[in-house]
């Protein structure tokens, strides 16, 4: 359990954060999936799949066991079956999901503090991100053949960088 308030207040609000993300990717109609893959397509050369810069965090990848991503990120804030929560420091929390077989399907690492310590959007997708007014954005790009895909969001007025691993079903 965690007592520090502050922590415990941050950890809450990373897991709703998270949560809602990864429900509005999920839910997302099909049709708009569709025009983001045919326009990340079409960015990349139509039938040509580049390599995707962003596979793993700290060594954590798709498809490893619950087991291997403990071993690699150590023990979890929090632990279930399903997902892992990990403190990182005060600024960085990671997500790690898991499917019933106890393998990864998704990570998710959010950056607080105006996204400090986040990757640049150039090494996590690889392509332009269009910046709103609001200083947000948010790209995913879909890579077939490696059976997953990565996505940068920044929230508006630079306040939190969200990186999101998740498989292809």
């Amino acid at each position: 359990m965690i007592h520090n308030p502050k922590i415990r207040s941050f950890i809450n609000a990373t897991l709703f954060t998270a949560a809602c993300g990864l429900l509005s990717i999920i839910l997302a109609p099909t049709d708009v999936l569709a025009q983001r893959q045919s326009k990340g397509a079409n960015e990349r050369g139509a039938g040509v799949e580049s390599r995707s810069l962003y596979s793993d965090y700290k060594g954590v990848r798709i498809g490893m066991t619950s087991e291997e991503a403990r071993t690699r990120l150590g023990e979890p804030a929090q632990k279930a079956d399903d997902q892992d929560l990990y403190v990182i420091s005060e600024i960085e929390t990671a997500q790690v999901y898991y499917d019933a077989l106890h393998r990864v399907v998704a990570i998710s690492v959010d950056y607080l503090a105006g996204g400090s310590g986040a990757p640049p959007y150039k090494d996590v997708i690889g392509e332009k991100v269009e910046t709103r007014a609001d200083g947000s954005m948010y790209k995913l790009v879909r890579y077939e053949k490696a059976g997953f895909w990565v996505s940068y969001s920044r929230g508006a007025g630079n306040s939190m960088v969200t990186i999101t691993l998740q498989k292809i079903n």
